[in-house]
């Protein structure tokens, strides 16, 4: 296991300071705020801990309702609304200098036997022949450095890979509003952390890295990086189809359906590499053009 992905369960292990109350840290991100993703997984981890291990989680539905502060620790409260046969329901705010900044439903069944079919898996390179992320930034040499090494160090416990030029790579033409990925953690998980629920909570985090880039794509947007664009993620949802493993190459393919009144829809599908239908992701994002880019 790399050091990185150490530090990124380190961050996602919750201290608890009381019955369903947990507390969390931040780690300084690509933007002087709170990483979403870091978020929706604490909050995940924080709803998981007062669950049985036999029912894993099936789907979250969370809305971010204020930028966090990555110098403050952040609250978790739980509340058990729904304990039944099948189905347990759970929700999460998180709360940062007395405000909520943060709101998540999540819901969690055991396991059962159904109707089965997915929509089939969509071509892609094998992820082997595609360039790292540190290969691909430290090419791009209209990227401010310091932005470089921020990035690198804020996505170093995952190992992911564009299968074309991410938006800020290359930018300037409008593309197709679709785009690849693949993403494994930098490292085995394996012992006593190798739990279905923490497979959920990383492909939780890693979900909001990039799912707003194929709103960029159909407009030739480089996005923050370059400073054409400013953006925060709104609203957040997933569902857990079916079991899978995040250090195993996962294929996390995205597109936007819709731009329009400041906010971007991106929608995707996750597939481990043999083809099965992991996970479905939906966001809505704020994406403005600043005075001046237009």
């Amino acid at each position: 296991m790399s050091q990185a992905l150490q530090s990124l369960l380190d961050l996602l292990d919750l201290e608890q300071i009381e019955q369903d109350i947990f507390r969390g840290r931040s780690r300084s991100a690509v933007v002087p705020r709170v990483f979403g993703g870091q978020v929706a997984a604490q909050a995940l981890v924080a709803a998981g801990r007062t669950v049985p291990d036999d029912r894993p989680a099936h789907s979250l539905h969370a809305y971010f309702l204020r930028p966090g502060d990555p110098e403050a620790p952040i609250v978790y409260t739980v509340d058990r609304i729904r304990d039944g046969r099948s189905f347990t329901t759970r929700r999460v705010v998180a709360v940062q200098h007395g405000h909520p900044i943060f709101h998540l439903s999540a819901s969690f069944q055991t396991a059962e036997e159904g109707l089965d079919h997915q929509y089939p898996m969509p071509p892609a390179p094998d992820p082997a022949t595609l360039p790292t992320s540190e290969d691909r930034l430290r090419g791009y040499t209209h990227l401010d450095p310091e932005v470089v090494e921020r990035f690198l160090e804020t996505r170093a416990a995952v190992d992911l890979r564009h299968v074309e030029e991410p938006p800020y790579g290359d930018f300037g033409d409008p593309r197709d509003p679709h785009s690849q990925v693949w993403f494994r953690t930098n490292g085995k998980l394996d012992g006593d952390i190798d739990t279905p629920l923490l497979h959920v909570v990383l492909a939780t985090y890693v979900s909001d890295m990039t799912l707003l880039d194929s709103v960029l794509l159909a407009h030739g947007r480089g996005g923050w990086a370059v400073g054409d664009v400013v953006g925060a993620s709104l609203d957040h949802a997933m569902w857990f189809h079916r079991p899978f493993r995040a250090d195993e190459w996962l294929l996390y393919d995205q597109q936007s359906p819709s731009a329009h009144g400041g906010r971007g829809l991106g929608q995707a599908r996750i597939y481990t590499q043999d083809g099965r239908l992991a996970i479905t992701v939906m966001q809505e994002g704020v994406v403005r053009v600043p005075r001046g880019r237009d």
